[in-house]
């Protein structure tokens, strides 16, 4: 009697370490949502993705070379790809310094007014400021940071001066950039996984 209890016994534990090991990740595989926005994007999709994000250069036959793929079915999932806004333009990568805008600076605000109106108010018109780079409304302390490309710090005072005038503004932080370490526009899309 306790030879087979325990011989049940020892049946029951592999069976829930098989269930740990084998069932319960597809499962939680299965039932895992995709993020905000997420495209369905087979490995093919994100192999074009990554193969245009490095080079939007290569023609279709290359694109179609990397991934396997003939020409008119790359290029028709290409096209898949743009219009469902996976792929948003195609630009050429410059160099701010070889353009005179050797100065990157990061620029935090508080803002002083949360309102719809003023939301709008703030976008549009530094949206507007061809300086900016990029804007983020944040969590945290700060409210919104802005990434600004300009020559100098007098162009940085200028635009400075602008912004400061533009829009009713509670607190503005900057930090100047003295080094680009890593720069790059290419996401790390995963293209070993199907």
């Amino acid at each position: 009697m306790e030879i087979s209890r325990n011989v049940a016994y020892k049946t029951k534990i592999i069976y829930l370490i098989y269930r740990l090991i084998y069932i319960i990740p597809v499962d939680v595989a299965c039932t895992e949502t995709k993020a905000a926005g997420q495209r369905d994007m087979d490995l093919i999709d994100r192999k074009i993705v990554a193969a245009l994000q490095n080079d939007a250069t290569l023609s279709v036959a290359q694109i179609a070379e990397q991934v396997a793929l003939s020409q008119t079915p790359c290029w028709k999932r290409i096209q898949k790809l743009e219009q469902s806004g996976v792929i948003l333009r195609r630009v050429a990568l410059v160099s701010p310094e070889a353009v005179g805008l050797g100065l990157t600076v990061f620029v935090a605000i508080e803002a002083a007014d949360h309102s719809p109106a003023w939301r709008n108010n703030f976008s549009d018109t530094i949206g507007a400021m061809p300086e900016v780079m990029e804007i983020h409304r944040m969590a945290g302390e700060i409210d919104y940071m802005l990434k600004v490309a300009v020559a100098d710090m007098a162009s940085f005072d200028a635009f400075y001066r602008r912004l400061t005038e533009a829009v009713a503004l509670k607190n503005v932080t900057s930090h100047f950039a003295m080094e680009r370490i890593k720069s790059t526009t290419a996401y790390p899309v995963d293209t070993l996984n199907r």
